[in-house]
């Protein structure tokens, strides 16, 4: 299995959706191999600042969400896409490593989506992103989500050109999260505690995951959230409109010049 990428580990293996410069092989090597990684990391931050520059030229504001498997992601976004639609112009990419079943709830919404499927990839990069948005309009002025691969670990090291990354952290899974996956929790702008309707049932202590997150990213605070019962939507959905308003007001799209 690859070091960087967990793609299946045949001599040679080669990922579908990197450009020709991103294909490596396996070796044991361990300066090789770290050469290996080094370039693939330049490669996607190459197209992460076009993407970025795509979005800039379209006052988009794109949010990139990463988390574990399971830990509702997608029912928030289905949520939050049913109570900004009618305001915000919105478009999502969904990437999982088979199936459609993500893009088709998301779909339901009435907003726009387009399923990457990664195959034994265990993350989105840049370059699959850039190819996602030839196909899929752009929601000029409004928000491009970003539902990443279900994994905290390979997609924090890449940059996909989002304005914004939101790391969500399921109270299920335990308060050392960020101990243990310090490189998602350091790169986030907000940290998602969900699934907070199970807190009297489970063992985790919120100040000690705010504790760890403190240490990894001063002032990277969490905010307690249940997509089921509603606790936490109206700050959830603040953020996000605040986030908004200031990429329209930075971002704005380039008018044509007139002759």
């Amino acid at each position: 299995m690859c070091a960087t990428c967990g793609c299946g580990g045949e001599e040679g293996a080669k990922h579908e959706h990197h450009p020709h410069a991103w294909q490596h092989r396996h070796g044991t090597e361990g300066g090789r191999v770290i050469d290996l990684e080094a370039d693939l990391l330049e490669a996607n931050a190459a197209f992460a600042r076009r993407n970025r520059e795509i979005f800039r030229r379209s006052g988009v504001l794109a949010v990139n969400i990463i988390s574990s498997p399971g830990s509702g992601k997608t029912t928030l976004l289905v949520r939050t896409l049913e109570a900004l639609r009618d305001r915000i112009p919105m478009a999502v990419i969904e990437g999982d490593q088979q199936s459609e079943l993500d893009a088709e709830r998301i779909r339901a919404t009435g907003v726009l989506a387009l399923q990457i499927q990664t195959g034994k990839s265990c993350h989105l990069d840049a370059h699959a992103v850039a190819h996602a948005l030839e196909a899929l309009p752009i929601p000029e002025q409004g928000i491009l989500w970003i539902e990443n691969v279900g994994n905290l670990i390979c997609p924090a090291l890449f940059d996909l050109g989002e304005g914004k990354r939101v790391v969500i952290l399921s109270v299920t899974e335990g308060e050392d999260k960020p101990r243990k996956y310090p490189e998602a929790f350091h790169g986030a702008d907000l940290l998602l505690l969900s699934k907070a309707d199970l807190l009297p049932y489970v063992d985790f202590s919120v100040e000690q995951c705010a504790d760890f997150a403190h240490r990894l990213r001063p002032g990277l605070e969490p905010l307690l959230l249940s997509a089921k019962t509603g606790k936490g939507m109206e700050e959830w959905l603040r953020w996000v409109e605040e986030g908004w308003l200031r990429a329209k007001a930075s971002n704005r799209p380039e008018k044509p010049v007139v002759p």
